[in-house]
């Protein structure tokens, strides 16, 4: 097995032509938008009479499909990878699922043959539960403060006050300092 990287795009439809020849999520207009594409825009690749041949609602979209990506091997590296654009322009979530595309989303080092889980998880940063616990409570506190305000907090300040003893010195020292003012007033 070649590396993905290493590749080349008729290699890659070589390794994908089954997988997309049976995948349901191409329907007869969904083919039809990517041959429509290859004929508009590279009319060297597909000329006219060739699209006509490849819409022919009379063969079923599987086989088309499968005549289709014969034909675009045999026009070379360039037709191949015109494709693949067209297929992620077109149907990005088909070719998300390819098996190359599939491969190299698994593949941790590109450098390496690919792993078959992908153990890198998807993580905000790395301080932990605890640490967004925290920011959570600092932010809850500070909303609870601004919306009871001075006026109405007269007997909350000192649960306020005691809820400081487990901060650390600068926190502590601003919640101590807000119940002394709103005690004495």
């Amino acid at each position: 097995m070649r590396l993905m990287w290493t590749d080349s795009f008729y290699d890659q439809l070589t390794e994908d032509g089954a997988f997309l020849r049976a995948e349901r999520r191409l329907d007869t207009e969904l083919v039809d938008k990517i041959i429509l594409q290859l004929n508009r825009i590279y009319p060297q690749i597909l000329t006219d009479k060739e699209a006509t041949k490849f819409r022919n609602l009379d063969v079923p979209t599987g086989v088309r499909l499968g005549e289709l990506l014969m034909h675009l091997q045999a026009k070379g590296e360039e037709a191949c990878r015109e494709f693949y654009r067209a297929l992620h322009l077109h149907v990005e979530d088909v070719y998300y699922s390819l098996p190359t595309r599939l491969r190299l989303r698994d593949s941790a080092d590109p450098f390496t043959y690919p792993t078959s889980a992908n153990k890198q998880r998807h993580v905000m940063n790395d301080k932990g539960p605890l640490f967004f616990l925290g920011c959570f409570s600092i932010a809850v506190g500070m909303a609870l403060v601004y919306y009871y305000g001075e006026d109405r907090m007269t007997g909350g300040s000192r649960a306020l006050g005691m809820a400081a003893l487990g901060l650390k010195r600068k926190a502590r020292e601003v919640l101590i300092w807000y119940t002394e003012e709103s005690l004495m007033k």
